[in-house]
């Protein structure tokens, strides 16, 4: 066991906030994943129309991933923090007006805001937590820190399906006025912490301790001859996260829709299906995770990746057989073994990068741009034919996760 305690008594309070961020931008993902059937119903709009709810949000990842990069250096970690929670507050006020008006473009243009915050808060969390305690235990920090995250995502759907979906199941009637009062909450706490930032004293961030957030060793490789772009493990790596987050946003995004189906049989209520997406498939992805970190120390990681993207790819026609009971069993363990994978895809992907690690990361980061287009993907599919039909178009993507664990992944 580690001599070096977690943190110190002198950084106990940044460390709650900086660990904090990790939870609320979980918890803000977790939400959209229970929003699109109630759009669908509330405004009278395809499944491919909902699935521009995931596309703002992930657009902005991509927008926001240089930029944000360049203001923390330009300006500093610190200061991107507050950045980043005050975009995220503007775009959950931004939803307020949005609801009032029952204008699903305002609404969209408050998530970009809001993800573009996100994106912002994503870049400058992990470098931060290096520095709050002892070097020999910053990667226990960043785990710790993480793992808030996992929790959000579990939190994220209860709290949407209890506040917004109620016990209305979103009927047109009720329009999106149940959103008000969460999203102008939201944009209350999270004014009030970045606030706090403004306050609390935090220290400064070096090159050391963003590659170290990045994986880069202290004895400082040297970066590989060959440009990033001839990097073919890199190269392949930011394809297999795209083909995760695309895939991952879609079994989430489409969960609800999934359940309610009529074609399923199961009658569940919109409210029902949001309960079982928190307490059971991210509770099960939010284990995945945790297990996966434990299977780690007795099994290559590129053989876990591999087992677990197989099992997705044949567990995915018996989700779309309509087996009912057995299929939505089917569904809950993709979110299992869906857990391991950007963590795992990521660390493989910027492998021996040596002095490139840091925008290799960049590369592999900007590939989450997946969750934004192939939702609307899915759901014209599930449109044209049925949501079983859509839940096996997610298939060549684990397929090629799979090729990366087997054989993409090897450094060359």
């Amino acid at each position: 066991m580690s001599k070096h305690k977690l943190t110190t008594k002198e950084y106990l309070v940044p460390f709650i906030l900086i660990s904090s961020l990790f939870f609320l931008w979980g918890s803000a993902h977790g939400m959209l994943d229970v929003l699109n059937a109630h759009f669908q119903t509330v405004l009278k709009i395809s499944k491919a129309e909902s699935g521009l709810i995931q596309f703002s949000v992930y657009m902005a990842y991509f927008t926001m991933a240089l930029p944000a990069g360049y203001f923390m250096r330009r300006f500093g970690y610190k200061k991107g923090i507050i950045l980043g929670l005050l975009l995220f507050s503007a775009g959950a006020y931004i939803i307020v007006p949005a609801s009032i008006l029952q204008s699903y473009y305002l609404f969209l243009g408050g998530l970009f805001i809001l993800g573009c915050g996100l994106a912002t808060l994503e870049t400058a969390a992990n470098p931060y937590t290096t520095k709050l305690g002892d070097k020999e235990s910053a990667e226990r920090r960043i785990n710790f820190s993480q793992s808030f995250n996992g929790l959000a995502w579990i939190f994220g759907p209860i709290f949407a399906t209890f506040f917004i979906l109620g016990g209305s199941e979103g009927k047109p009637s009720d329009g999106l006025n149940s959103m008000i009062a969460p999203y102008a909450g939201i944009g209350t706490v999270v004014l009030i912490i970045a606030i706090l930032y403004m306050f609390v004293k935090l220290p400064e961030i070096t090159e050391e301790d963003v590659d170290i957030a990045h994986g880069v060793n202290s004895s400082g490789q040297s970066a590989p001859a060959k440009s990033l772009f001839k990097t073919k493990h890199l190269i392949l790596g930011v394809i297999a996260q795209f083909c995760y987050v695309a895939a991952q946003t879609g079994v989430f995004s489409f969960f609800v829709n999934f359940l309610i189906a009529k074609e399923q049989h199961l009658d569940i209520s919109k409210s029902t299906a949001g309960y079982l997406l928190g307490f059971g498939g991210m509770s099960l992805f939010f284990i995945g995770r945790l297990s996966g970190s434990w299977f780690m120390q007795y099994f290559k990681p590129t053989k876990i990746l591999a087992f677990y993207s197989l099992m997705c790819v044949l567990l995915l026609p018996i989700v779309s057989a309509g087996l009912g009971i057995a299929s939505v069993v089917a569904l809950f363990m993709i979110f299992f073994f869906m857990s391991i994978m950007f963590p795992t895809i990521f660390a493989l992907a910027i492998k021996d990068l040596g002095t490139q690690t840091k925008k290799g990361s960049s590369f592999v980061i900007m590939s989450i741009v997946g969750g934004a287009v192939f939702p609307m993907f899915m759901g014209w599919i599930a449109d044209k034919w049925s949501m079983s039909v859509g839940f096996l178009v997610p298939i060549p993507l684990f397929a090629f996760i799979l090729y990366y664990a087997v054989k993409g992944h090897k450094v060359r």
